[in-house]
C-alpha cells in the first residue's frame, strides 16, 4: 500500500490525507445543493457547517483514539482516527453552529445526511490505499494482502494487535489476506448517499432523510465490524463501535416515533431561506 505521495518539506502528504481533504470536499458539495433544495441555508452555512465538521471530527477522532488505548501521548501522531469518535464530538459541533447561525434543525440535518455518508465513504478509500482499517483473513478470492499496511496483514501482526486465533501451522511471517472491508463499506456508503440524496430530491417529510441515513450507516457499521480485525471486543464478541451503532440505532427508532403521524405524513414546505447577516460567517 501506499503510505506517502509526496512531501512538502518537513510535511508528509499521505493518499489519506489526500481523501480526508476530498471527504470534506464532496460533504460540503452535497451540503450546499441540500440546504438550497430545502430552502434551508446558503453556501455561507455550508463552510460554517463543514469547517464545525472538520474540526470537532478530527478532534473527536483523535480524542476517541487516545482513551480507546489510555495513552494520551497518541493525540500528537498522525495515524489513529476513530469514526465514532469523531462523528459524537462533530455531530455536537454541527448542532452548535446550526444554532448559532439559527438554522432550522430537521431540514439542516436533512441536508446534511447525504454527504455525510458520501464523506464517509471517500474517506474509507484514503483508508483502503494505506492499508488500515482492514478486515480478518479470508480465502475469497478478492481478499487482499497488505504488505506495507497499518499494520501489515501477517500472521504476527494479526495474531499480537488483533488476537485472531489462526492455526499453529502458519508461520508468523506469512502474508495473509483479509477482507477488504474499507471496500465494503465504501460501497455501502455511495448506496446511503443515494438513498439520503433521493430523499432529499423528492422533498421526504422533514426528518426523513437524516433519520435514514444515520440509521443506515449504524446498521452498515454494525454488520461490517463482524468482519473487522480488531482488537476492542469488550462486549463479547461486540466491539465498542457495534455498541455505540446499537445506541445510535435506539435514539434514531425514538426519534422516528415521535415524529411520525399527521404532520410528517405530509411532505413539508421548504424552509425559507433566513436572511443573511453581516458577522454570520466562520472561517
Amino acid at each position: 500500500m501506499i503510505q506517502e505521495l509526496f512531501r512538502l518539506g518537513p510535511i508528509v502528504i499521505s493518499p489519506f490525507g489526500v481523501m480526508l481533504v476530498l471527504a470534506f470536499a464532496a460533504g460540503y458539495w452535497r451540503l450546499s445543493w441540500g440546504l438550497g433544495r430545502l430552502g434551508a441555508g446558503d453556501a455561507e452555512d455550508a463552510s460554517a457547517i463543514v469547517f464545525a465538521a472538520g474540526f470537532g471530527g478530527i478532534v473527536g477522532a483523535k480524542l476517541y483514539y487516545a482513551l480507546l488505548y489510555g495513552d494520551w501521548r497518541l493525540l500528537f501522531e498522525r495515524s489513529g482516527l476513530v469514526w465514532y469518535g469523531g462523528f459524537v464530538l462533530g455531530t455536537a459541533a454541527v448542532l452548535w453552529t446550526m444554532r448559532r447561525r439559527r438554522l432550522a434543525p430537521w431540514p439542516t440535518l436533512d441536508a446534511a445526511a447525504p454527504g455525510l455518508a458520501l464523506g464517509y465513504g471517500v474517506g474509507r478509500i484514503g483508508c483502503f490505499l494505506v492499508g488500515d482499517d482492514y478486515g480478518r483473513p479470508t480465502d475469497l478470492p478478492w481478499g487482499v494482502e497488505f504488505a506495507n499496511g497499518l499494520p501489515p496483514t501477517t500472521a504476527y501482526y494479526l495474531r499480537r494487535e488483533f488476537g485472531i486465533d489462526l492455526p499453529a501451522s502458519v508461520p508468523d511471517d506469512r502474508l495473509l489476506a483479509v477482507h477488504p472491508t474499507q471496500v465494503y463499506e465504501t460501497l455501502a456508503a455511495l448506496a446511503i448517499f443515494a438513498i439520503g440524496t433521493a430523499l432529499v430530491a423528492r422533498r421526504a417529510p422533514t426528518g426523513r432523510p437524516a433519520l435514514a441515513v444515520f440509521g443506515l450507516l449504524a446498521i452498515e457499521r454494525f454488520l461490517v465490524e463482524f468482519l473487522r480485525a480488531k482488537d476492542d471486543r469488550f462486549l463479547g464478541p461486540l466491539t465498542l463501535a457495534q455498541a455505540i451503532s446499537l445506541l445510535i440505532l435506539a435514539l434514531v427508532a425514538g426519534l422516528a416515533w415521535r415524529h411520525r403521524p399527521s404532520r410528517a405524513s405530509a411532505p413539508a414546505a421548504p424552509v425559507a431561506p433566513k436572511a443573511t447577516s453581516a458577522g454570520g460567517g466562520r472561517r
